[in-house]
């Protein structure tokens, strides 16, 4: 991983997180906090970026590249388009990573240091830290949503697809065993 030092808050920062399709609503004085909290991660094909079972405070905004969601070996996701988040339920939650990340070819990313709120030292300091925080909270707030969404959507084809596996004569009730050793090879299958 190469990393910068913590951005600067200038015009010309300001630009690029505007051009993330998450921040681009926000006031500039929010992303400039944003920006004195983060730094620029490129990653190599391959390299891990998240570990699942860690406690880092590190939230993600992909810039450019692919990462690979895994959970306990097995792929959960990819993710590809600028601007999406990851990361972010270990903030939110804060109970370990639930999942590790992997770069997909060259990968960049803007890490966000979640723990450095104390970093914003002014003199209303508690309102600085409360504005950043309802600023990742609404960001949270609207990924969450739209990949709750798409996760009841996969779900619904799950079950749709696992009911065509089934005649309506084999179709197991849940209480009652399968009869025949046809049934679990059928289950098996999914």
């Amino acid at each position: 991983m190469i990393e910068s030092k913590y951005l600067k808050e200038n015009i010309e920062n300001i630009q690029r997180l505007m051009s993330i399709q998450a921040l681009k609503h926000f006031e500039t004085r929010n992303l400039g906090k944003l920006l004195r909290l983060s730094k620029i991660r490129q990653y190599e094909d391959g390299e891990q970026i998240i570990q699942e079972g860690d406690m880092d405070p590190w939230l993600y905004f992909l810039l450019s590249g692919k990462i690979r969601i895994t959970k306990e070996g097995e792929e959960i996701g990819v993710l590809s388009r600028k601007g999406e988040i990851f990361g972010e339920m270990r903030i939110i939650d804060d109970q370990s990573r639930s999942a590790s990340v992997y770069a997909v070819g060259q990968t960049v990313c803007l890490a966000v240091d979640t723990s450095a709120g104390n970093r914003l030292t002014t003199s209303d300091e508690k309102e600085a830290r409360l504005d950043f925080l309802l600023l990742l909270y609404r960001i949270f707030a609207e990924y969450i949503t739209v990949r709750l969404r798409l996760t009841n959507e996969e779900l619904v084809k799950a079950k749709r697809d696992a009911k065509k596996g089934f005649t309506s004569a084999e179709m197991p009730v849940e209480d009652d065993p399968p009869k025949t050793n046809d049934h679990k090879r059928h289950i098996e299958k999914f």
